[in-house]
This record gives structure tokens, sequence and C-alpha cells, in this order.
């Protein structure tokens, strides 16, 4: 096994001195450490695993992450493997455990890679990681197609929309950015960062305060000012302006037997009311909060 930048000389050692394992001598050891717990027998079957997990590892480098890392979340999927590993099945080791050092190792990346968690659904995982292989070999079989139709044609082969597609393409051709960074490169303390030029829709917290106690007291000016109203009138207009289900005006003349357009007076003439009422109101000056 050749050296890898990154992983001490030792552990390349040891995993190109591992002694292969027979189909009967793997089973055996797997039987040995499900059955009984026998730790010398996982030594045994991991120790001749680690030259997969290795060069499973080692197909993830691309993504800048040590690649001392990405062998210890692979030997950790190995183990997991080794635990779920069913001896009676007429499979290979390496065949099951090729899965769950994969899986365990592609999550680490999707964990590491950004502190914006990507890839939550399958889907998303394999875009994440299919998306640069894909897009080179579009590239290098239709020189002429444009960025649209490659995008497209990602997320047929994928299953995803072409909005995920480029998404994800922004995502992978950029790094995380600070909001605290500087916008100038100098030692002044007074440049400008980021987070300086977020704008918050909201509105400011004096505006939510004047609202919230002008809605109080327009609410405490209508309930008064209904209270000048009749019973009828009250009624047409509670269901004809105040309701979350208006009726119409024939149908409230049905409920109180009387003509629409006798419904539609009493409702102007009450509105009138109402109106000079909430006038007179507002014109009173609201009472000075009581000092302490």
């Amino acid at each position: 096994m050749a050296y890898m930048p990154g992983l001490g000389r030792e552990l390349i050692k040891a995993a190109a001195e591992a002694p292969f394992l027979e189909r009967e001598e793997e089973k055996q050891l797997a039987i040995a450490w499900r059955e009984r717990g026998d730790g010398v027998a996982l030594h045994k079957l991991t120790a001749a695993h680690m030259r997969l997990v290795i060069a499973l590892s080692a197909k993830f480098r691309h993504y800048g992450l040590p690649l001392a890392d990405l062998v210890q979340e692979g030997h950790v999927g190995l183990l997991e493997a080794a635990a779920r590993f069913a001896p009676e099945r007429d499979v290979r080791f390496s065949t099951y455990a090729t899965w769950w050092i994969r899986a365990s190792i592609q999550d680490y990346v999707l964990r590491n890679w950004s502190i914006v968690r990507g890839g939550t659904s399958s889907s998303q995982k394999a875009l994440f990681f299919n998306l640069r292989r894909l897009r080179a070999r579009l590239a290098r079989e239709n020189h002429g197609a444009t960025s649209t139709e490659t995008y497209q044609a990602i997320a047929t082969a994928i299953g995803v929309s072409r909005a995920d597609v480029e998404m994800m393409d922004s995502r992978l051709s950029g790094s995380d950015v600070s909001l605290n960074a500087q916008l100038v490169d100098d030692d002044s303390s007074g440049s400008a960062q980021r987070m300086d030029f977020l704008v918050d829709q909201k509105p400011l917290p004096d505006e939510v305060v004047e609202e919230t106690l002008d809605s109080d007291r327009r609410a405490r000016w209508l309930k008064d000012a209904l209270e000048i109203l009749s019973e009828r009138e009250l009624r047409i207009v509670r269901e004809r302006r105040l309701a979350e289900n208006l009726v119409t005006l024939e149908t409230l003349g049905d409920r109180l037997g009387i003509s629409k357009e006798r419904v539609r007076q009493i409702e102007s003439r009450a509105l009138v009311k109402l109106r000079r009422a909430l006038s007179r109101m507002q014109e009173i000056p609201a009472e000075e909060p009581a000092r302490v």
C-alpha cells in the first residue's frame, strides 16, 4: 500500500501486513464476536479490512477534510458492520462492510464540510456526492450544453429538482463566510463587517410598542362605541362587518324578517352612529399614565 500524506506510516504498515481472511475463517470470527463477544476475534476481523477502510476514505479526500479523520470515521462504520453482520448468510464481510464504511464517512463529510447542515434526505446526499462527477461527465459528452441544460440533466439523473441542483452547486463552489468578517482587510477597528449590512425587515421595537398600544386603544374605543347601538343595529353590524364569515343583505333580511333594503338602511344608520362616537372619542386626550 502506497504512502498517503496525513496517515501514519505505522497504520498503513499494519493495514498492509494484516493477513487476508478466507471465507470460512471470516465466518468463524464473526460468529465468535456475535455470540461470545470475543474481542480478539473482532480485532482480527477488523484489522483484515483496514485496507478497505483506507481505500474508501481516500475517495473522499477532495472534500478538504483530514484523511486521518476520514479513516477514523470509516473504522467506526467497520465496527458497526461487524456488530450487524449475519455470518449465516452467504455474503462476504467486505461486501457488507463497504456500505457501512461509506455511509459513516459520508455522514462525517456532511457534518463537517460546512457549518450549514446539508444533504438531509437521501436524494440530497446523492446530489452532494455526485454533482461534480456528473457535471464533469456531461461536460465531456456535450461541450455546447448550457448551464440550464446541464442542471436539468443532473436533476433528472438523481431525481431532484433543477433548483436543488443550482443551490447545491452554489454551495459547493463557495466556502463558509463569517458575518463578523471585515469587508476591508486591514487592522482598523472601525472597518465594516458583513453583519452591518444585514437588513431586518421587522418593525423597530418602538414601532411594535406603538402599534400594540394603538391596537388596544382602538379596540377599547370600538367596544364603547358599539354600546350606543340598538340590539338590531348591533346584530346587523356584527354579522355584516365584524364576523369572520360575513353574510349578505338578503340572508340577514330573511333572518330578521325584513327586506334587504331595510337591512341596508339600518346598517348605514348604525355606521353613521359609530363614526360620530369614534370621532368624539379620538378628540378626548388619552389619560396620562400614573406616576410612581
